[in-house]
């Protein structure tokens, strides 16, 4: 007679043996490739612990079964090519009045000769933000993608977050599926999801008075995704928001993904301070702690998983140690070389504007994983460029 031998236990299903009852539930039907509720999200961003390490351990795992042990990054240029920005928001140290001694726009030949070098580097992408710019002229964002695929024609353009979109076609008096249109007819391959923020009214009202509304935001990145333009999906957190805007903000991702398939990553950006009106005046937070950059990116994984398989950690924001620790906790790209980045160092202090092809394949390493580097689109590119 055959005795069957059970085999031991996984260290994760260990490890869920001594979790919380509550939690271990939650993280079981994650497990199970089920949907978490807004609820049951916002209990994993409060675990502490046996709790939490579990939580990182089942983020990790789903990671692995999705999307296997590769790291992917891409060889990208960063274009600001203005900083100056009529809308002030409280977040915000980047954007100045057009008489700020600091303020600059580049010219679109500056902006094109920025994205020949990075070509000539072994960029496959430049990507270009700004700010809301009046004295530009109206068919600014059309004349610089037109520019740039005349003279690099092939480097994909992915640019002009949606309150760029937002403020583009209302200067030229067209909707927004139509300069979308026009933008992609010009060369535009995708946009970012950033201005994204926290998309919950209560908290969009004090980040940016509501100029662009979390409808706004929703219509246009819909509309993009449905006239070919995919985009990215994005959250900053870690100043006046709590846990349960965080789980609302993914559940709503989840839902846009559902309906259009448009994103191709997730990215958390945590709050830079220092220079920000909201936390020199209006009292948040100094940005979230390394617990909480930990379980946003655990959480992601759990919640968009089967809907966003790419999650993306910002190493400006994170730093190169805590970005390897996000990536053991779910997720599985390390986002761009960047080359130059003005955003977010305007607002204080951060990791700095560039990593090289290989930093990244040494960090990934370290991680006993597979360093790849990719396109926009998470295609391969066959062989490594060193930039």
């Amino acid at each position: 007679m055959t005795h069957l031998v059970a085999s031991p236990p996984s260290p994760l299903e260990r490890l869920l043996g001594h979790v919380s009852p509550e939690v271990a539930r939650i993280l079981e039907r994650a497990l199970e490739d089920r949907d978490l509720t807004v609820d049951e999200a916002e209990r994993l961003f409060h675990t502490h612990g046996t709790d939490l390490l579990a939580l990182v351990m089942v983020a990790d795992e789903l990671r692995r079964r999705t999307v296997g042990d590769v790291v992917t990054y891409v060889v990208t240029r960063n274009i600001n090519f203005t900083n100056v920005c009529y809308i002030g928001c409280r977040f915000c140290a980047f954007g100045k009045p057009a008489r700020d001694p600091d303020a600059y726009t580049l010219t679109i030949e500056e902006v094109v000769q920025r994205a020949k070098e990075a070509r000539s580097w072994g960029a496959t992408e430049v990507c270009m933000q700004g700010g809301l710019n009046p004295h530009q002229p109206p068919t600014i964002y059309e004349d610089l993608v037109r520019a740039i695929k005349a003279e690099v024609p092939d480097i994909h353009i992915h640019a002009f977050s949606p309150f760029e979109i937002w403020w583009g076609s209302r200067r030229l008096g067209i909707s927004e599926r139509a300069f979308l249109e026009r933008l992609k007819a010009a060369g535009l391959g995708s946009i970012p999801g950033t201005a994204a923020e926290i998309l919950v009214p209560e908290v969009r009202q004090r980040l940016t008075r509501n100029k662009l509304s979390r409808e706004d935001w929703v219509r246009i990145v819909k509309t993009a995704h449905q006239v070919g333009l995919p985009s990215t999906a994005t959250i900053m957190y870690g100043h006046i928001d709590e846990p349960r805007h965080w789980a609302e903000h993914l559940d709503l991702i989840r839902r846009i993904q559902r309906e259009t398939g448009g994103f191709t990553e997730f990215v958390p950006l945590g709050f830079i301070h220092e220079n920000t009106k909201l936390y020199l005046e209006d009292g948040a937070r100094p940005g979230p702690t390394g617990m909480e950059d930990l379980k946003m990116h655990a959480v992601a994984r759990l919640v968009l998983n089967r809907d966003i398989p790419n999650l993306q950690v910002s190493w400006v924001k994170l730093g190169y140690k805590m970005a390897q620790m996000c990536l053991n906790a779910g997720a599985n790209d390390f986002g761009g070389t960047l080359f130059e980045e003005t955003i977010s160092r305007s607002a204080g202090k951060t990791q700095g504007v560039y990593t090289s092809v290989e930093t990244f394949r040494r960090l990934i390493r370290d991680l006993g994983r597979i360093p790849r580097q990719r396109d926009t689109l998470y295609r391969y590119v066959d062989e490594p460029q060193a930039a």
